[in-house]
């Protein structure tokens, strides 16, 4: 018999709606309920599920521990940013450690997630549920196993792979293994789920095709060479096009084009008209304020929680954010990437204020240039602090590798107070701009920590997963040459979405439009790596301008630099030696991460 200890909470949402999950776990006790008697009815199996989507936003609660983060810092698009106290975002874009256990809790909160997954999966057969709610308790929850694992694999390497819910320790998997895994929950999602794109808040079959084609494109090419160091740091780049999983059945790149084919055609996400009003800063309270955005007639797709018809797989955030239940109801990626320094809102408008993480590199910048010199999607994408109001580099004299970029989608966003608020806030010649948008849209009442808190008032979505995205591994999968219902290509599609002209296929084009289209998204770092580029495109970093407390510097190389940084680890982490502890030597360390050179100490 296994205890459950399952949490419910209104803010675990995904997809396009705001809904929420208020069950209570009837008479019995979270410690009452085990494997004899829970679940047992249609409820029990939605409770299951919310505590397995609970997991999205309690790794929230430490963003800089996540994967999501260290794919932004690690990658060639953003470097590590903060103050010279922040060693953790700096070591994270240099590929080096800083304490022992710096991301030990991603890996508790992954895992956790994970067993409850298979808690429910172990339990499903006993659920009285209809074939079709059943599929899509299974689909659902075998997507989130496969995202999670999606997730640890990617950041760690070979992990222990568990799909079972008894207590064990695991020597870590093979890659094949672990990968395999992952794909087969994803394809038995996207075979089996009802053809229904869910409106509720929850995975649909679509966002499991969307998830298997990322999956299959990372374990594809960052593996076609082998498993060792030396193969997966080649620059050799001839992806797999089977893959035996582990019920012995194959998955083939034609089975891949096909779930992704479905999605496109049958499952009504589209692309947004307007590429602009895809992010915060169009939203109703700032776009007629913002010099970029006036006049020109944009709306926020998610104004007063509408529907994203873009957005496939979204972590939703509420007003029910406190340090006293969790921080993770809120989005602290906005916070960690806005802009650093305390200074003035004015001065800022209108991005809000934050721990200065991420820097947006101007090697991208250059390089965007360069290749598509009238995309419209850099200057969405990406502000030049020199054109805002009054923005002071230094961040307070205390910012390490400051650029003159910050990137727009992630960042919070403030708006003018528009007067006529209760209490303080009504002061208008005291608060002239409230820091988060969100308190006028929502409302400055209901919040849990209050309205006007620059750290937990940012609510709007982190999107993990467009569909653009979807279009553009289409493109890849099949060489440009399939059409779609946009009568093109989807990299073609894409492009006329941003205002460019057709191009024909290429490799380099595709890469090219992956990074401008999905900038700042997380997707960039594990782009490079299946593409066996990473080494070079990280090089360039090196010696790009930056400011250092306000005082104009170089990006220097730190043990050895950033080539040999990825050559020694391939992008993976130091697993926290606390988990070392703990496994009883089924555990090793990875390559690159025994030596005090692969240490961070500070920038200087």
């Amino acid at each position: 018999m296994k205890k459950l200890a399952y949490f419910l909470s209104g803010a675990i949402l995904i997809a396009s709606v705001l809904t929420s999950c208020n069950d209570a776990l009837d008479a019995q006790s979270k410690v009452e309920k085990n494997t004899t008697n829970f679940p047992k009815t249609e409820s029990d199996a939605a409770q299951a599920l919310a505590a397995i989507y609970q997991n999205l936003n309690k790794v929230n609660a430490n963003p800089q521990a996540s994967f999501f983060y260290v794919s932004m810092l690690a990658s060639d698009d953003n470097l590590g940013g903060g103050g010279t106290n922040d060693k953790l975002m700096q070591a994270e874009d240099l590929m080096l450690n800083y304490r022992v256990n710096m991301t030990q809790q991603f890996w508790i909160d992954r895992y956790e997630g994970i067993n409850r997954s298979n808690t429910l999966l172990a339990s499903v057969n006993n659920i009285t549920l209809s074939e079709n709610s059943k599929n899509q308790v299974v689909g659902e929850a075998k997507f989130l196993r496969a995202f999670y694992y999606y997730e640890l694999c990617s950041q760690f390497g070979n992990v222990p792979l568990v799909i079972t819910p008894e207590n064990q320790l695991l020597k870590p998997a093979t890659a094949a293994a672990e990968w395999g895994q992952i794909l087969q929950d994803l394809r038995d999602a996207a075979k089996n789920m009802p053809a229904t794109r869910n409106s509720s808040g929850h995975i649909d079959k679509y966002t499991a095709e969307a998830m298997l084609g990322r999956a299959w494109l990372f374990y594809t090419g960052m593996y076609c060479n082998g498993e060792t160091l030396a193969n997966m740091t080649s620059t050799t780049y001839t992806p797999l096009t089977t893959v035996t999983l582990p019920d012995a059945s194959t998955l083939t790149k034609e089975d891949v084009i096909g779930y992704l084919e479905d999605c496109i055609n049958n499952s009504g996400y589209s692309l947004v008209p307007d590429f602009r009003n895809l992010w915060a800063y169009t939203n109703k309270c700032t776009v007629e304020d913002y010099s970029y955005t006036k006049g020109k007639n944009l709306k926020w797709v998610e104004n007063d929680n509408a529907v994203n018809p873009e957005s496939m797989f979204a972590i939703k955030f509420n007003k029910l954010a406190d340090w006293s239940t969790t921080i993770g109801y809120a989005n602290g990626y906005a916070l960690h990437f806005g802009v650093r320094g305390g200074q003035d809102l004015g001065k800022t408008f209108p991005f809000g204020q934050g721990w200065g993480a991420g820097p947006v590199a101007p090697n991208l910048v250059n390089d965007w240039e360069i290749a598509e010199p009238n995309d419209m999607r850099r200057d969405a994408s990406v502000q030049n602090v020199n054109d805002l109001p009054g923005y002071t580099k230094g961040g307070g004299s205390d910012y390490v590798q400051e650029t003159d970029y910050y990137d727009k989608k992630l960042a919070p966003i403030s708006c003018k107070n528009p007067g006529g608020l209760p209490d303080e806030l009504g002061k208008v010649d005291k608060f002239p701009y409230l820091p988060c948008f969100e308190n006028i849209m929502y409302g400055v009442t209901g919040w849990t920590i209050g309205a006007n808190n620059l750290q937990l008032n940012n609510i709007h979505d982190l999107v993990l997963i467009r569909f653009a995205d979807v279009l553009l591994m289409h493109s890849e999968l099949t060489d440009g040459k399939s059409v779609t219902k946009y009568g093109k290509s989807g990299l073609n599609a894409v492009r006329e979405r941003a205002g460019l002209p057709d191009v024909s296929y290429s490799l380099t084009a595709l890469q090219n439009e992956r990074r401008w289209e999905l900038a700042f998204e997380g997707t960039r770092w594990n782009d490079i790596r299946r593409w066996h580029i990473a080494a070079a495109a990280l090089d360039k970093q090196t010696n790009q301008p930056v400011y250092y407390c306000g005082n104009s510097e170089k990006n220097t190389a730190h043990a050895g630099g950033y080539i040999a940084r990825y050559n020694a680890t391939a992008g993976f982490f130091k697993i926290p030696e606390s988990e070392i502890s703990l496994s009883k030597s089924t555990l090793a360390q990875r390559e690159g991460w025994t030596g005090s050179d692969s240490e961070y100490n500070g920038w200087k």
